[in-house]
């Protein structure tokens, strides 16, 4: 079993909704266990400031499934509930799940690179994971509360 970091993020559609469904379908995959889930956060947009709040949220999963079979499952919720992939990078969405960290493993796929290519750099990724993960150290060696105290970000108000 491994422990895998889910964030969650949505500001289309009801956030509270797409995130609460969102955490029932991951909660039904297969092989696999919440073990934590944090508060619910709101954030800016990163890119267009034109678009409402994030809800932001992170979760733990112990999982026997592959890191690769787990993004099989998170796109598959992504699109039962609304998501469009479209050009625009950081535009709104119903919701987003990005598989941050996968145990200790350091992946690069044509699919999948975890840990999370910038969440070290997204206080909206790294508040909610230091909830449930307050002494997870990265892959590389560095804790994630030197990381949080480096970037320097407040951390969010509450949804």
């Amino acid at each position: 079993m491994t422990i895998a970091y889910i964030a969650l993020g949505s500001n289309l559609a009801s956030p509270l909704e797409q995130v609460n469904a969102a955490l029932q379908a991951i909660a039904d995959i297969p092989d696999s266990r919440i073990v934590a889930v944090s508060s619910f956060y709101r954030t800016p947009p990163l890119g267009p400031q034109d678009q409402p709040d994030y809800l932001n949220a992170a979760v733990a999963l112990d999982t026997a499934l592959s890191a690769e079979a787990l993004l099989n499952h998170t796109q598959r919720i992504e699109l039962q509930q609304g998501r469009t992939r479209k050009a625009e990078r950081w535009g709104p969405r119903t919701l987003d799940l990005d598989i941050m960290l996968f145990g200790d493993s350091v992946i690069h796929t044509e699919r999948l690179t975890v840990p999370h290519y910038d969440m070290k750099n997204r206080g909206f990724m790294l508040w909610p994971l230091f909830e449930i993960a307050p002494d997870l150290v990265f892959p590389d060696g560095l804790p994630l509360r030197q990381q949080l105290t480096f970037l320097a970000v407040e951390k969010p108000a509450g949804w």
